[in-house]
């Protein structure tokens, strides 16, 4: 049978797997509506699009999705010697990019399905699939409070891919939840970004925050942020499930990833970067962005005003601004700064002073009644 030998080559790549119809519930869509009409997504566009609750409008042969599980319960790799290594990383994050490793073992699939005369469409993470929905309409776990899919097969952290095909399969049982009165998820959260109903607010999220916001991060969210440069762990290490955390055999943690050298995403030019970190997924947040959160971390660390330093003459706008507010907070004199055209304008609003104030600090001579105020950005 034809599904029996598409389930055989997901066994044979390590992978668990389950079967969904692609007759995805109204309220399902729903609700997401409602989270992306209160703005809880953040700046991420890409999960506006309105075929995500449609796939069969863009493969209209598509019938079930063949889910694929890629556990990632990996023990930290360790700390390389040398080059300055604090901060913490998610652990999705200490692998090869997993859009490429699960990517690689969709192609396989794909390919075997070819072969037996079947279309066949893979996704990891990249098209507009709503994957933890038809995750949980395949009975094989259930969305956590966390928003973390969560199952009694592989624990809390999995990675989703999807092989859509036009084979008919009908839909399981749906897993009963078994957060039960469990909040730790919630209790862990160090900026009460989880909802408690499995959504968050991703403008208040640390992951959203370090991975997917693109500019400025308000001083007002950096203390929950920590020492995490990339990513957050905490709901997930929460979790009393992640006891069942296996590993898939395709994933290997490089300490290199895990525990990388902060001294790479200011001294590395951007193409140094692009090659160094290539196939990784500090790609997605690329070089000024990694600066960014690595001024943060070590501004809450205490650690590194030398660095701040040297980042305000960093040649990327977003990490000269970081730099000179961790400088501001740390109560450090801006003058000095009002000569620099890259950082006049935010060391001014920093300062509070109003334009036409500038000609007397650069007299030296004292501006009448300054107001100095933290702003976000």
């Amino acid at each position: 049978m034809v599904k029996d030998l598409l389930e055989e080559r997901a066994r044979e790549l390590g992978l668990l797997f389950a079967w969904a119809p692609l007759d995805l519930p109204q309220e399902a869509e729903a609700r997401h509506r409602a989270w992306l009409e209160a703005g809880r997504h953040g700046g991420m566009a890409y999960l506006e699009a309105p075929e995500r609750f449609h796939p069969r409008k863009r493969f209209p042969w598509a019938k079930s999705a063949l889910l694929l599980f890629a556990p990632y319960a990996y023990p930290d790799p360790g700390t390389p010697p040398g080059g300055l290594r604090v901060g913490r990383v998610a652990r999705y994050a200490w692998t090869r990019d997993y859009h490429l490793v699960l990517g690689e073992a969709l192609k396989a699939l794909e390919e075997t399905a070819r072969g037996l005369g079947l279309k066949a469409k893979g996704y990891v993470d990249h098209g507009p699939l709503p994957e933890r929905t038809l995750a949980a309409l395949s009975g094989a776990g259930w969305i956590g409070k966390s928003g973390y899919f969560l199952s009694q097969a592989f624990g809390v952290h999995a990675f989703i891919g999807v092989l859509l095909t036009p084979l008919e399969v009908e839909a399981a049982p749906l897993h009963p939840s078994r957060c039960g009165r469990c909040a730790r998820c919630l209790s862990a959260c160090p900026t009460e970004a989880l909802l408690g109903d499995g959504t968050l607010d991703a403008r208040a999220c640390v992951s959203y925050l370090t991975i997917e916001h693109k500019g400025p991060i308000p001083p007002s969210l950096w203390p929950g942020i920590g020492d995490w440069l990339f990513g957050c762990d905490l709901c997930g290490e929460a979790c009393p499930w992640e006891r069942f955390g296996k590993v898939w055999k395709a994933l290997r943690p490089e300490p290199e990833l895990a525990h990388p050298d902060l001294l790479d995403f200011f001294r590395l030019s951007g193409r140094a970067f692009g090659r160094k970190y290539a196939g990784t997924a500090f790609l997605r947040a690329g070089r000024a962005r990694m600066a960014r959160n690595a001024l943060i971390v070590l501004f809450n660390l205490g650690l590194g005003e030398a660095l701040f330093l040297e980042a305000t003459r960093d040649p990327n706008p977003l990490v000269r601004r970081t730099a000179l507010r961790a400088l501001h907070l740390m109560g450090k004199p801006l003058d000095p700064f009002l000569q620099d055209p890259g950082l006049r304008e935010e060391a001014l609003a920093l300062l509070g002073e109003a334009p036409e104030a500038v000609h007397l600090l650069q007299d030296g001579r004292e501006a009448p009644g300054p107001e100095v105020k933290e702003q976000g950005a």
